[in-house]
């Protein structure tokens, strides 16, 4: 199995739609993908420019269509009105055993590497958006997977997202240029 993970789209359905593009092509040789979105799914936020393609109802119809592959965290962006346009549930951050590994996703307004997630612990891998800038940063054996952004990047850095899989983790730019990557060993 492997999972994708991306982050703050904020209502880009272009990006979305390039995000969706990736997966579609990873699709025939792992059928059992499932993608994970750490929040900030429609609003753009109101310290945000309107990302390209700003389309929310198109981003809640693409994401309506996927949803059987699909989990949608809450981000700081987000509100009780985007589950209204949303065929699934927006849940809280959660947390996966995954290869003797806990695996927790987050959005990372609250949980990131300067606020580590209750029971984390050496080995684990937190996955989190927020911040628009992809990184992995390793406090005290703990991998923090900042995805980046598929909607807004921040300073000049690509539209990216993150693949878990059972041995590692890489984290590419939509032009497929590996960013970062780690064994799970």
């Amino acid at each position: 199995m492997r999972i994708f993970i991306a982050s703050d789209i904020h209502g880009s359905a272009v990006s979305l739609e390039k995000f969706f593009s990736i997966v579609d092509a990873a699709l025939p040789d792992h059928p059992d993908t499932k993608v994970v979105l750490l929040g900030d799914t429609y609003n753009h936020g109101p310290r945000n420019p309107l990302p390209e393609g700003y389309a929310p109802m198109r981003v809640a119809k693409l994401l309506n269509d996927a949803m059987s592959f699909l989990t949608v965290i809450k981000g700081n962006c987000d509100s009780e009105v985007d589950e209204m346009i949303s065929n699934f549930p927006i849940i809280g951050d959660f947390n996966m055993e995954w290869e003797g590994h806990t695996v927790f996703f987050t959005h990372g307004h609250k949980f990131n590497p300067d606020n580590p997630p209750t029971g984390v612990k050496a080995g684990d891998v937190v996955f989190y958006g927020h911040f628009h800038k992809p990184s992995v940063t390793v406090v005290d054996g703990v991998h923090y997977v900042c995805v980046g952004s598929v909607g807004i990047p921040f300073d000049g850095t690509p539209k990216s997202y993150a693949v878990l899989t059972e041995r590692d983790v890489t984290l590419k730019s939509f032009e497929g240029e590996t960013l970062a990557y780690f064994d799970l060993d």
